[in-house]
């Protein structure tokens, strides 16, 4: 069985790596509008929005307009 579910980001249950991501509030929500153009042809899963957080942290920052070192030494 297969069943889909519309979150934001901000109620997002990350796990392993991702939850580590420093992305504040406003900045998930922005990401929430981002992944709507990303994932326009097919949802994502759970495990391709984690292994976004996980592995393209620096990805997301550019969209955002945050420098990748900075966001690291929140």
């Amino acid at each position: 069985m297969q069943y889909t579910k519309q979150l934001n980001l901000t109620e997002f249950n990350f796990w392993n790596g991702a939850k580590q991501h420093q992305f504040t509030y406003n900045e998930l929500k922005q990401l929430d509008y981002f992944f709507e153009d990303l994932f326009y042809k097919k949802a994502p899963t759970e495990t391709d929005v984690n292994d976004l957080f996980c592995f393209e942290e620096e990805f997301l920052c550019d969209h955002l307009g945050l420098n990748f070192n900075e966001y690291q030494n929140r």
